[in-house]
């Protein structure tokens, strides 16, 4: 004896399923054409220059209303660096001095 079950896709608790899978799926994950800060939180406090591989300069636009810092340490980890700091400034100001002095 073969007993079948019907298949409801509109039951309420397969839609709350579907949905609660979609939002963890996507989560932390940006949309495509989605603008936003790299930077969540900065750090103000002297890193050391020798331990600096790169600095990258975000200017601020619609992708985020404030200018970033984001340095990378020569071991891979990246730090955003708070843009306001007097060293951090210091290290901007020699970065585009650098860049106009190229062109």
């Amino acid at each position: 004896m073969s007993h079948s079950r019907s298949f409801a896709p509109c039951s309420p608790l397969l839609l709350l399923l579907l949905l609660a899978a979609c939002a963890a799926l996507s989560r932390g994950a940006p949309m495509a054409g989605e603008l936003r800060c790299q930077c969540v939180e900065t750090v103000s406090e002297v890193i050391h220059p020798k331990r600096i591989a790169q600095v990258e300069l975000i200017p601020e636009g619609p992708h985020c209303g404030v200018p970033e810092v984001i340095a990378t340490l020569k071991r891979g980890k990246k730090v955003c660096l708070d843009p306001n700091a007097p060293w951090v400034k210091f290290i901007i100001i020699r970065i585009l001095n650098s860049k106009s002095n190229k062109v």
